[in-house]
């Protein structure tokens, strides 16, 4: 064997070894990649994130028995929710269900439709969840509900990376310069505005300043360009160190999901518990389907999917 033969044998290994370790690489960091949900059986499957992977649309899109816009940091319950919902009204079996934003839904119903991408979607909901302070303050100004149902609770909680090497204890610890923030954007984002009371609580006007203004100036606090559901991404791939989040989403990562991730608590004295209203749309295309699911969301089967991802019930 010739030496300039043995030198490409060579060079051709490490090429094949590096290629491979960087498949592996590029694998584990698509594996964190939502959609999160099961998807549809039967058809075609054309996904391969981060392409044509479409995370918050869920269900039928074509002629749907029933629309639901729900709030965004419920997309873990859906699949199992709809199916039970269909197993229990037979009658509905093409569901199409949103998990966006509050905020854009209720731009999305302002507007009549929704554009994602190339595709544009203009379905009017039967029902709309969202915090119950914000679905208050929608029925005051828009006057968009016929009646209302609590359903669950959710208080917040850090997302960190597993071992929490920035060793983040609290709130006051996101302030600090070296532990990289990532924050849902206060400009549609409901959490947002928890979560800054939650600030104030732990370190006053001081903290909440300093990180959302001061941090985000200086680029170790990203505001969240679309949807909450960046900030346990971005822990996940090493890019925050630090996601104040909904509890359920630090639960869905950690506990259902079994990624490397830990949950830091926020003391009560701290912490924000937001209570989710379910609302009858007035001009629901489908009335008595929106009826049938306002009472199941308050059915011991309902709650019981809620129980299983982590929320809390609704205060009596």
């Amino acid at each position: 064997m010739s030496p300039c033969w043995k030198r490409r044998r060579r060079h051709a290994l490490l090429a094949g070894l590096l290629a491979a370790m960087c498949g592996v690489a590029n694998a584990s960091q698509t594996d964190y990649l939502p959609p999160w949900n099961p998807p549809p059986t039967g058809g075609v499957s054309f996904a391969m994130p981060p392409f044509d992977a479409i995370a918050d649309l869920h269900g039928d899109i074509v002629d749907p028995q029933l629309t639901v816009f729900f709030a965004g940091n419920q997309f873990m319950v859906v699949h199992d929710l709809i199916e039970v919902f269909k197993q229990r009204y037979p009658a509905y079996q093409r569901v199409f269900v949103e998990t966006l934003p509050p905020g854009i839904l209720a731009k999305q119903i302002e507007t009549g439709s929704l554009v994602m991408g190339n595709l544009r979607i203009a379905l009017k909901p039967d029902i709309f969840t969202a915090g119950k302070g914000s679905i208050a303050a929608s029925q005051k100004q828009h006057g968009w509900f016929a009646d209302t149902v609590d359903y669950a609770r959710n208080p917040l909680a850090i997302l960190v990376a597993k071992g929490n090497p920035k060793h983040v204890e609290g709130l006051k610890d996101l302030g600090r310069d070296d532990v990289r923030v990532s924050m849902p954007n206060p400009q549609w984002e409901g959490i947002a505005k928890q979560i800054e009371a939650s600030y104030r609580k732990a370190g006053g006007d001081a903290l909440d300043h300093t990180v959302m203004d001061e941090k985000v100036k200086a680029g170790t606090t990203y505001l969240t360009r679309i949807h909450h559901r960046e900030s346990p991404l971005r822990v996940l791939q090493g890019e925050s160190d630090a996601a104040p989040v909904w509890s359920t989403e630090a639960y869905f990562q950690q506990q259902i999901l079994h990624r490397p991730v830990e949950t830091v608590a926020i003391p009560a004295d701290q912490n924000v518990t937001a209570t989710y209203t379910a609302a009858r749309m007035k001009d629901a295309p489908h009335t008595q389907a929106a009826k049938d699911f306002l009472a199941f969301m308050a059915s011991p089967e309902a709650q019981a999917i809620y129980r299983k991802y982590g929320f809390q019930p609704p205060q009596p």
